[in-house]
């Protein structure tokens, strides 16, 4: 997959392509059936696929106090993308002055000017451009102008459970509840968060359960606070089963600011310090309480560990 960040870098497309545009967090199932309908357009008409995507959720620019928190960054979102088979990725600077583009112009010079567009292929709720007046008919009123054909997808059902639309939306409901099978039934994978392994205060070195810190950052969704059963991942591939606390540590602080995530490692000995994490979460074992003492805790961590590696066995 190529990735493009500027206008001015546009590729040559002979035949044209077929366009997706939206803001891709997370790459849920129903992304991936509009990149599936996609591909199979391109295919049938002999053009290249791209995806338009932004660089941050436009939110963060039109609406800062009520933007959403995102499922995963850039890069990840980008790895996502490679992995659905694109030819071209486009991402957007979004800020103030793309945010007051209008719909109609947004459209030629993206679609048109830079992708050569012969088909557009978006969610059925799809709006862009200033205030988001732009819609499904606006592509069309734009493609009967310039060449290409619009189809505007419905809404994904969820195939099991209790049949929820499939959205970035419901995914951060499911994870705000803690309820990370759901998320992954929605994102057709397991949730997972990244980061890079801090020096903590060595407490569960302390009492015998040592752990890799990962930070929180503001921007991001994360599952409630709770202990959970996830696979950890290491830069050189390696996956370990691992027992996850996230939360504020109410066994040892008042008043935490913000959650912190720590991964112990079942059956790891050695040192994760710098490294780059990727946890996948698979179950939710139980919320996260706060404990009369050490003994009563390290009983507790005993237990979480054992109940993390049989759920990870199954």
């Amino acid at each position: 997959m190529e990735v493009i960040r500027d206008l001015d870098w546009c590729p040559v497309l002979e035949h044209g392509s077929v366009v997706t545009v939206g803001e891709y967090d997370g790459v849920h199932r129903g992304h991936r059936t509009v990149i599936s309908e996609m591909h199979r357009m391109a295919a049938e008409q002999g053009r290249a696929t791209a995806v338009v995507t932004f660089d941050r959720h436009p939110a963060t620019v039109v609406r800062p106090t009520s933007a959403p928190l995102l499922l995963c960054d850039l890069d990840h979102k980008l790895e996502l993308l490679a992995d659905t088979g694109v030819d071209f990725t486009l991402v957007i600077k979004f800020d103030e002055a793309q945010a007051a583009v209008p719909a109609e112009q947004f459209a030629q010079d993206v679609l048109v000017n830079c992708l050569s567009a012969r088909a557009v292929v978006v969610g059925a709720d799809f709006h862009f451009g200033r205030g988001r007046r732009g819609n499904i008919e606006t592509l069309r009123q734009v493609g009967v102008d310039h060449g290409y054909d619009v189809v505007g997808l419905p809404l994904v059902k969820q195939m099991t459970g209790d049949g929820d639309v499939i959205s970035s939306t419901s995914i951060r409901s499911a994870l705000a509840a803690g309820d990370v099978e759901r998320a992954h039934r929605l994102l057709g994978r397991p949730f997972e968060v990244r980061g890079t392994v801090t020096v903590g205060d060595r407490r569960g070195r302390q009492i015998g359960v040592p752990t890799a810190n990962l930070p929180t950052t503001s921007d991001l969704q994360i599952p409630s606070d709770g202990v959970y059963a996830a696979w950890y991942q290491r830069p050189d591939g390696l996956q370990y089963p691992a027992a996850v606390n996230i939360g504020r540590r109410p066994t040892f602080y008042d008043f935490a600011e913000r959650s912190l995530i720590e991964a112990h490692l079942i059956g790891f000995r050695g040192d994760l310090y710098g490294e780059t994490a990727k946890l996948r979460f698979v179950r939710r074992l139980r919320a996260e309480r706060r404990f009369d003492g050490i003994d009563e805790l390290r009983v507790q961590l005993r237990r979480d560990i054992e109940d993390a590696a049989k759920c990870l066995e199954a």
